[in-house]
């Protein structure tokens, strides 16, 4: 049986190739600069480049396949509940491009029509940061095993406050790294304003992006604070030394709005061997009005579906992402098209499935009862969500305003 969509996709190639047929120079690059590029150059994430004609030509029938599969690019929200702004799914006519491309032999064209390339910083994606802080020192990765979760807590130095309009984690030796979170810690070690644990500044994970704001936003870094790295290492047959690093980037004036992070987390769940579908639901009432921007599911080898629903004080519901097919290999945040103003007292719920089941490739051990745990083999459950609140009250006075979420009982 041939899907609706394939039979579009074929007419849709066909025609464009029975016109003129697309060269990479004029049809295929624009389409890669703007979707695949910024993971497919040298020293990204992705494995191989796809920033020249060079580059892209052998993986032609490569591309093709995951374009039309929808393999590439990630992107697993369902289309039916909410809109992001960087939804990184291809236009039907985009793939037909690149179909009918790859069906005409991959000609290059005339470079001198080649337009132009989006310019990245060399080595960053935030530009060339104001600050760059490592971990402190050299960390052994063993060539193989398992490795335990490692935290380096690094002093700032910062003298003053300071408002961080991007900031990104480098991974010095990406191969043995599957993510990095760096939290912020406060001069008297407490955790942040917002949450409970420490305030998430910025993580690094495949299919995950640099923190950056628009202007007039940013987050607050106190004087004296401490940078908390985590590191989950995943040895990959030879040994090496890492030294992982963030750049920061400082708004040059006062912003408008304070950008802060918030999760739903439930971590007392046990989901029983063999289940196929698993419930888990974490919840968070927000004590205060504020805009909520973003939104990011996060679980683990056994993750199926999660989704998020804001429910209003008046009892209105709203889903505002649904991911059916979860992938712990894309660590994916949503961006809100549209910022959504929530009023106090709104709750944001998170319902999500597991499937422990031996029908999961992905399962480690389907005969085993799943607990909380930081290792991939173990589970978490967390709604995580950026959101911003008026900055005015820590220009003026530094008060704290406490946002945390109520998570204390899921630790007892």
């Amino acid at each position: 049986m041939v899907r609706p969509f394939s039979i579009a996709l074929i007419l849709a190639s066909t025609a464009l190739w029975g016109a003129d047929k697309p060269t990479y120079t004029q049809d295929v690059a624009p389409i890669l600069d703007r979707s695949c590029v910024e993971c497919h150059r040298k020293g990204e994430v992705a494995p191989m480049a796809f920033t020249t004609y060079t580059e892209v030509r052998p993986w032609a029938r490569a591309i093709r396949e995951a374009t039309t599969s929808r393999k590439m690019p990630p992107w697993l929200a369902d289309p039916h509940y909410g809109k992001f702004q960087n939804d990184r799914r291809l236009t039907d006519k985009d793939v037909a491009t690149i179909t009918a491309w790859v069906n005409a032999g991959a000609p290059e064209g005339n470079p001198k029509l080649r337009g132009e390339a989006p310019q990245y910083s060399e080595g960053w994606n935030i530009g060339k940061p104001d600050v760059i802080i490592d971990i402190g020192k050299d960390f052994d990765v063993p060539a193989t095993g398992v490795v335990a979760y490692k935290y380096f807590n690094v002093p700032t130095h910062f003298t003053e406050d300071k408002w961080i309009e991007a900031a990104e984690v480098r991974p010095d030796k990406r191969s043995a790294i599957h993510h990095v979170i760096v939290f912020v810690k406060e001069p008297d070690g407490k955790p942040g304003d917002f949450n409970d644990g420490g305030d998430l500044l910025v993580g690094f994970a495949p299919g995950e992006q640099p923190l950056t704001f628009e202007k007039g936003t940013a987050k607050l870094v106190r004087a004296g604070s401490t940078l908390n790295f985590q590191l989950h290492y995943t040895p990959n047959g030879t040994a090496q030394k890492d030294r992982t690093y963030i750049g920061l980037r400082f708004a040059k004036e006062p912003p408008t709005n304070r950008a802060a992070t918030g999760r739903a987390l439930n971590g007392l769940f046990r989901i029983p061997a063999g289940a196929s579908a698993h419930e888990v639901k974490s919840s968070w009432t927000f004590k205060q009005d504020v805009t909520l921007r973003n939104l990011m599911p996060h679980m683990h080898l056994r993750g199926k579906d999660f989704k998020y629903t804001l429910v209003y004080p008046d009892g209105r519901e709203e889903v505002l992402l649904s991911v059916p097919k979860y992938d712990f290999n894309w660590q994916l945040a949503y961006e809100l098209a549209q910022p959504i103003l929530v009023p106090k007292g709104a709750r944001l719920d998170c319902i999500a499935h597991f499937d422990n089941s031996p029908n999961n490739k992905y399962n480690p051990d389907p005969k085993k009862e799943v607990r909380w745990g930081d290792q991939t083999y173990e589970e978490m459950m967390i709604g995580w969500f950026h959101f911003t609140v008026p900055s005015a009250p820590y220009l003026v006075s530094q008060d704290k305003v406490s946002l945390s979420a109520d998570v204390a009982d899921a630790r007892r």
